[in-house]
């Protein structure tokens, strides 16, 4: 199972409250039958209104991993397609000053960790990843930290979401994976299941 326990990797500051999920991906893009290629539409709307100035266009933040917003982030409508097009530009965790519950509950189910922070850490660390987009991020689950460089701040997380990620109970494909040998033992004492017509 893919357990999510830290993740490292370079920041992206995003500033702004109430960013819904309808900017984070416009409904048009709503009508696709996988979720392979929205990580391109993500934000597409505003990036378009920012002429090359939105922090997902600029090159220096070009393979980011961890999303630093400021508070109610992905309000708005439950639509599962925000955290997938986060996900698929390259987003692997998400620190912000609050989360819109749906939004959040979304990010666990595809093992995006999603902490928060007091407003004024949150805005020290955008501001230090304006000043030095190079710098290396941690978002710690098991110390419950971010830092950046000099920069340390305690994390909040509710304790049933961050313990289904470290322990990667997250993963509902890879606990059936897992399980495999307890699930064909079962299904072989099962009347009505031919197991050996399955697929290995």
């Amino acid at each position: 199972m893919n357990q999510v326990k830290t993740v490292r990797g370079r920041g992206i500051p995003l500033v702004g409250n109430d960013i819904d999920t309808d900017r984070i991906i416009p409904a048009r893009f709503l009508r696709c039958v996988t979720f392979d290629g929205l990580g391109e539409q993500a934000f597409a709307d505003d990036r378009a209104q920012s002429q090359g100035e939105h922090p997902f266009d600029q090159p220096q933040y070009q393979g980011a991993l961890v999303l630093v917003v400021n508070g109610n982030f992905g309000c708005g409508s439950s639509r599962e397609h925000a955290p997938q097009a986060l996900s698929k530009w390259g987003i692997q965790a998400i620190v912000g000053e609050s989360f819109a519950e749906i939004f959040f509950g979304n990010c666990v189910a595809i093992g995006i960790p999603c902490v928060t922070m007091e407003p004024e850490m949150v805005k020290q660390l955008q501001a230090l990843l304006q000043e030095n987009p190079q710098a290396s991020v941690s978002v710690d689950l098991e110390a419950m930290q971010v830092c950046c460089g000099d920069f340390q701040a305690p994390t909040s997380m509710g304790k049933g979401s961050r313990q289904m990620l470290t322990t990667g109970t997250w993963d509902s494909c890879g606990q059936l994976v897992a399980q495999t040998e307890q699930i064909r033992a079962t299904a072989a004492k099962l009347p009505y299941v031919d197991w050996g017509s399955q697929v290995a």
